[in-house]
């Protein structure tokens, strides 16, 4: 896994297919619908949507559901995330056992889009280093 600059064409894929999982997100608990997509060092792109349930503890975060989904297609190296989803202008991030699971497959370097569900808003450019420092890894 090497540190790549994604073109802009293909991180607004990844964002749009981010948008276009989010609207499949089983969500009536918390009415907050996120979308992820990542791309993976073989061109392909999985997406995932948050699915909810009642014991928030079963809860499966978008960025888990489409790591997964890469995963059990036999992809094990990672070159880009999207994530989309939030209220109003201020976008979802990743949460913390979503960034330790990003590690498992991605490199520090790694760049994460993070953008509001509704189109027309700014985009976060930063990487999985960034939102996971001192990441704990397989060598520790």
């Amino acid at each position: 896994m090497t540190k790549t600059k994604i073109p802009k064409a293909v991180r607004d894929l990844l964002i749009q297919t981010a948008r276009d999982a989010a609207g499949q997100a089983y969500c009536p608990y918390s009415n907050y619908p996120v979308g992820a997509a990542v791309l993976v060092e073989d061109g392909q792109v999985y997406s995932g949507c948050n699915v909810e349930n009642v014991s928030y503890g079963l809860t499966m975060c978008a960025e888990r559901v489409a790591v997964f989904k890469a995963a059990s297609h036999g992809c094990r190296a990672f070159a880009a995330l999207a994530v989309v989803g939030g209220s109003g202008a201020k976008p979802a991030s990743p949460c913390g056992a979503c960034r330790q699971v990003l590690a498992e497959f991605a490199v520090a370097e790694t760049p994460v889009f993070i953008a509001p569900l509704k189109k027309g808003g700014r985009v976060t450019e930063t990487t999985l280093g960034a939102l996971l420092p001192m990441a704990f890894g397989a060598s520790d």
